[in-house]
């Protein structure tokens, strides 16, 4: 039996609450938000140690196929997969899954999205390690938990059962249940107790595993998939893969696997986890002035305090007498929020999409 692993990379969100940064053609993940690279490297360099680039896939939309290509050439360009439309990470996963089914159907699959920081990156390696030992062993689906640091009701949590084991200095534990984003009363009582884990949306699996569990729970995804498997490598492939997503329901891999599968475990992470998932993201990764301001690009300020300001152009921002704001400003929007308002970004990308507003989208 095959040992080969395969890290699949998922970069096709839009990046929404990082607008106007995040665009269309431009989301979070192309984006240098920390540092000098772009998330998406960040997410390469962290794995390469444990991965040849021939085991790395990513999949991501395809209006960023060719600039990730161009972006990161080590990567194989087959192993650049193109969705033709999201349709959330159960067809994600499950198009990767077939693809690396049909080079190696003995592999096992680390799962990871493609903007999260996570430091160190050697103790990231050590639990794919020890993850993948498990996973080899007993054919579980594992999915990795974040201690949390806060109540936040921003990401869903996962309630863990009795411990299994400890390898390599991390915890395993049976997963009791998966639960939906708290409201702030519950998330208080999650973190009270000290069993609950923030889902960190990483996971690892036979490859072999998580084909049958769709054929299982999603019987339509998984014919849909293998039809696109049986046409992969011919001429048909690209129209055969646009026709299936089209009719791909809008599913998350936790609906769609992970609630309902048995033999699914948790381990639990050391180490600082970020997904980057807000302005306030930037704040926390980059350095700030002595008035406690984060600032990338141009700037003079008076009386400026905590606030988050990115500025992509040749263009001074001077700002007076103001606090806790986003202000940033692209070629052909501007945004000034509020930082404890950032979550209405979303939804003022989706009022703009409403009002037809999509050449700043």
């Amino acid at each position: 039996m095959s040992n080969q692993i395969y890290a699949v990379i998922m970069a096709g969100g839009g990046g929404t609450r990082f607008w106007p940064w995040s665009r269309l053609n431009t989301p979070k993940q192309l984006l240098t938000i920390i540092g000098q690279k772009n998330m998406l490297q960040h997410t390469i360099d962290r794995i390469t140690p444990l991965f040849k680039p021939e085991h790395i896939l990513i999949v991501t939309n395809v209006l960023h196929r060719e600039q990730i290509q161009k972006q990161h050439p080590q990567i194989p360009p087959h192993n650049i997969v193109a969705e033709p439309v999201g349709r959330d990470t159960a067809p994600c996963i499950g198009l990767a899954a077939t693809i690396i089914s049909r080079r190696d159907k003995g592999s096992t699959m680390v799962v990871m999205t493609a903007d999260h920081i996570i430091d160190p990156p050697e103790r990231f390696r050590m639990m794919i390690e020890t993850a993948v030992r498990v996973v080899q062993e007993n054919n579980s689906l594992i999915t990795m938990g974040i201690k949390p640091t806060e109540p936040s009701v921003n990401y869903g949590y996962i309630h863990r059962g009795k411990q299994l084991s400890e390898l390599n200095g991390f915890r395993i534990y049976t997963v009791d249940s998966f639960r939906e984003k708290p409201d702030k009363k519950t998330a208080r009582y999650f973190v009270s107790t000290g069993e609950y884990y923030w889902n960190g949306g990483v996971f690892v699996w036979k490859t072999a595993g998580i084909l049958d569990c769709l054929t299982q729970f999603m019987p339509r995804l998984a014919d849909g998939l293998l039809r696109i498997g049986a046409d992969l490598g011919t001429g048909n492939e690209q129209a055969t893969i646009e026709k299936e997503y089209q009719s791909f329901e809008k599913i998350s891999i936790d609906y769609a696997v992970m609630e309902k599968a048995k033999d699914v475990i948790v381990i639990e992470a050391d180490f600082v986890w970020d997904d980057v998932g807000t302005w306030n993201a930037v704040e926390r990764w980059n350095e700030k002035d002595v008035l406690k301001n984060t600032v990338l690009g141009m700037h003079h300020g008076i009386d400026t305090h905590s606030c988050i300001i990115v500025n992509n152009e040749s263009h001074l921002i001077t700002t007076i007498g103001v606090s806790d704001l986003i202000i940033v400003h692209t070629k052909d929007a501007t945004l000034i929020c509020s930082k404890q308002e950032s979550e209405k970004i979303k939804k003022l990308v989706e009022e703009l999409k409403q009002k037809g507003g999509y050449s700043y989208l």
